[in-house]
């Protein structure tokens, strides 16, 4: 399964920073961020995580956050 979402996340470091927080509830998701698109993308690859809680993670951190449709 992979999701694609539009984010505000513009700073490597906090990129790197939400990935590590999503990584503590997905642990086996690839995670990663691509901040030269225009949408500042986060995409998650796995068997199974939860596409609100990626959103949760994101938004408890300050940032927007939705499914790229």
């Amino acid at each position: 399964m992979v999701e694609v979402f539009k984010t505000n996340v513009q700073d490597i470091n906090r990129s790197r920073l939400l990935v590590e927080l999503i990584k503590r509830d997905f642990p086996v998701c690839r995670v990663n961020f691509d901040l030269e698109d225009c949408d500042n993308i986060l995409r998650i690859e796995g068997a199974q995580f939860c596409t609100q809680r990626i959103i949760e993670v994101l938004h408890l951190n300050g940032h927007y956050c939705e499914v790229l449709i």
